[in-house]
Parts: C-alpha cells; sequence; structure tokens
C-alpha cells in the first residue's frame, strides 16, 4: 500500500490586534522594545469594580474595519478577530482570487473562552429595563463563543471545514493544532486564532470569581510572574488570528512561508490544581516535541504561561525542567504578555505569533516589569536579546485545568 505524503502546516499570515497594537507591525515593535502598556481600567461601569489593571485595546475604531452589516449582529470580541483575520489575509496575500474556484478549501477555527459579554449585557439591560421588544435579533447570536467562527467565514466565503475549540485559555494552541489537522486531511488553508474581549461590566464580575486575578492598583506591580511579588494576573483583551497552508500549495501560489507548526500536545489536571500542572504540562511539553521529532535541546527559546501565581509559576518552572532536561536551565523564556496581560484564549496565539516574529528577526522580546526572578529560570528581562533561533516552544494553562504545549520552527525558505 502506497502511504501518503505528511502534509506539513505553515504560518503563512500573522494579524494580531492587541493592548500595545492594533496592528502586527505595531505588536512586535513594542513587544520586542520591552514596552508595558498595562492600566488602570477606564471602560464604564468597571470604576467601582475591584478590578484596577488591564490591557485594554485602545484605538481600534470597528467602524472603520468591519461593514455596516456585521458590526450590528456580532460583539466587540468578534470585530477583534474579524480585524485581525484580515491582516493576517493581507500578510498572507491571500485574496478571493486565490480560493473563489475552491471555497471548500478553506477553512476557520477560532477558540474563545467567554464570547460577547459586552453585547449580551446590552441587550439584557434592554431586556430588564425596557422590555423584550427593545432585545436585538442578533442577541442569540452575537453572545455565542462561535460567533467569531462563523462570521469570519461568512465575510470571506470560506467553505470549508470550520470549528471553534472550548478547552479553557489552553484553547489558542489547541485551535491552531485542530487547524493543523484539518491541514492534514486535505483542507489546503485555515484562518485559525483567537480573540476575546472581556472587559465589560458583567465579564469582569464573573472573573472576579478566580482567586488568581490581581486586583493590585500599580500598573507595573500588578502582574509579576516568576517573582517573589507576584500577585495572580491581570485580563487582556484582542488576540491573534494566523493563516496556516499546506505547505506545498503555499509554495505553488508563492506565498512567504514563515514558520512550521511543527508539534502540539494537550493535557488536563484539574481546576487550580497548580502543584499538579506540573507534571501535565511536562507531558504536554514531551508529547508535542515527540510530535514534532524534536530533541529538547533543539529548543531556542519558551514563551511561558507566566500565570503570576506562585504554585503555578513553581510548577511551571518545574515542568520545562522535567520536559527539557538541563537544557531547561539554560534556555531563554519570556512571557511578552506582562506587558500586555492575559488574554484568556487570544494569549497563547499572540505568543505564538510574537515566537514567528521572534524567529524571522533573530530577538527574543523581554519580560515586562519582570525584574528579580525567584526560580531557576533563564527569564529574558529589561532588553531584548539577540539570538539565532530555529526552534520555539509556546505554552498555555487554563484556570480550569487544561494544558498545552506547541513547537514552532523557522522556515527555511529563502523569500522568508
Amino acid at each position: 500500500m502506497r502511504t501518503r505524503k505528511a502534509r506539513r502546516t505553515v504560518v503563512t499570515g500573522i494579524g494580531v490586534v492587541a493592548p500595545n497594537g492594533s496592528n502586527t507591525e505595531a505588536f512586535w515593535k513594542r513587544t520586542h522594545e520591552g514596552i508595558s502598556v498595562l492600566d488602570r481600567v477606564t471602560r464604564e461601569g468597571c470604576e467601582h469594580l475591584p478590578l484596577r489593571v488591564a490591557g485594554e485595546v485602545r484605538g481600534f475604531e470597528a467602524v472603520e474595519l468591519i461593514e455596516e452589516r456585521f458590526l450590528v449582529q456580532t460583539d466587540k470580541f468578534t470585530h477583534f478577530a474579524m480585524a485581525a483575520a484580515d491582516i493576517a489575509l493581507d500578510d498572507a496575500r491571500l485574496g478571493r482570487a486565490d480560493y473563489e474556484d475552491s471555497p471548500f478549501d478553506v477553512g476557520v477555527v477560532t477558540a474563545a473562552g467567554s464570547g460577547g459579554g459586552e453585547f449580551g449585557q446590552r441587550e439584557l439591560q434592554r431586556l430588564w429595563g425596557q422590555g423584550s421588544t427593545y432585545v436585538g435579533p442578533y442577541q442569540s447570536i452575537a453572545w455565542f463563543y462561535a460567533a467569531s467562527t462563523g462570521q469570519i467565514s461568512i465575510r470571506g466565503g470560506f467553505k470549508g471545514p470550520c470549528a471553534v475549540v472550548a478547552s479553557d485559555e489552553a484553547g489558542g494552541l489547541d485551535a491552531l493544532a485542530h487547524a493543523a489537522r484539518s491541514i492534514r486531511g486535505g483542507t489546503e488553508a485555515v484562518v485559525v486564532g483567537a480573540a476575546e474581549a472581556p472587559l465589560a461590566p458583567y465579564s469582569v464580575v464573573c472573573q472576579l470569581g478566580y482567586e488568581d486575578l490581581s486586583t493590585v492598583e500599580d500598573p507595573t506591580r500588578a502582574y509579576r510572574p516568576f517573582t517573589s511579588e507576584a500577585c495572580g494576573f491581570v485580563p487582556a483583551e484582542g488576540g491573534a488570528m494566523l493563516v496556516v497552508e499546506e505547505e506545498q500549495s503555499a509554495r505553488r501560489r508563492g506565498a512567504k512561508v514563515r514558520a512550521e507548526l511543527a508539534g502540539h500536545a494537550a493535557t488536563f489536571t484539574g481546576a487550580f490544581r497548580w502543584e499538579e500542572s506540573r507534571e501535565g504540562l511536562a507531558q504536554a511539553i514531551i508529547g508535542a516535541l515527540r510530535e514534532a521529532d524534536c530533541a529538547p535541546d533543539e529548543i531556542d527559546v519558551v514563551f511561558a504561561d507566566a500565570l503570576g501565581v506562585p504554585a503555578a509559576d513553581r510548577a511551571e518552572a518545574l515542568a520545562i525542567a522535567d520536559a527539557l532536561g538541563a537544557h531547561g536551565r539554560r534556555v531563554p523564556v519570556t512571557a511578552p504578555k506582562t506587558g500586555i496581560g492575559r488574554a484568556y484564549c487570544g494569549a497563547p496565539v499572540m505568543d505564538a505569533a510574537a515566537a514567528v516574529l521572534s524567529m524571522e528577526n533573530a530577538l527574543i522580546p523581554p519580560t515586562p516589569n519582570v525584574f528579580e526572578v525567584c526560580h531557576d529560570l533563564d527569564v529574558v528581562t529589561g532588553s531584548a536579546r539577540p539570538a539565532e533561533l530555529r526552534t520555539a516552544l509556546v505554552l498555555s494553562r487554563g484556570l480550569m485545568g487544561s494544558n498545552a504545549a506547541m513547537v514552532l520552527r523557522r522556515s527555511t525558505d529563502p523569500q522568508a
């Protein structure tokens, strides 16, 4: 029996909408410069709530980027996802002319943790304050965590395999893995990623139930993982979308191949069981290395989960050592999210985007607001570190117990 040649999944487009930049170029510039944009929460209705610091996307005008017919039926988290998808498609130079004769060759996968809280809150307030006739018809779909997948698919005319991944914060990496499986199964391209908008009052009140949420008022001290001052995490909005394609298909159409999604694995260890996450995360790393056929000492940089909870930080440091051995104490570790906050499912996709950009630019971005590291890790702090990077490891854990790891390899494409 003739075996089918393995179909490799490569990144050809990156789109980011983040607190430190509403496009990929701005995001990367502020990320490698180590600029922190964490600040006081300014959203109306949140003034009296204990959450004081977050990563807000500012200067983002959805009305300038998205057609009115889509705006009225979608929440902000979908606005971010659609805008990031547009940026990624432009970056990949994948336009309608490339797939208008074969729309079933392009799919969409997103991950989401909570859906459209701002839209849902507004419509429920109309219900309670004015009555059911004042509730808009799109209340039934805009809040739904699958809305971004559906709207990106409809708007772009993508009729290939579509999905939404609901696996906690680690769902951002799991979505990338789901896209890679679709590529291996015969799909030519997938628009994939995650974006969140968790800063509406209703959403913030829900998050206050997380003991690990930081309520520190000083933006420079509210999120300091891997330090003795670790006091939890601060949330953020925004996210990233990637265009991933089957390698040979991408090359045939002349796309710039930027990196390969080489390996992924996921585990589950239970909600808030941070000590147990050591074993779960280590097993995810080992599984991702195995799928990527990658030795531990081939990892050149680790983009850490960096929760900012002492027990979780300790577990992550030990998991890296367990999975990578002695190399785990030498490999550079970074967590750029300390400058923008944790955008839940969007966070690991932004880390994956930053990992690709780091490999392309031979530069490891620093970990903002982190100085004295109290774990046996080589955390990059202060300023970016020049380094020849071939392989990156991205880690993610969710508050409810999901763990995921992904290995990305730098492209060997001379055009990259």
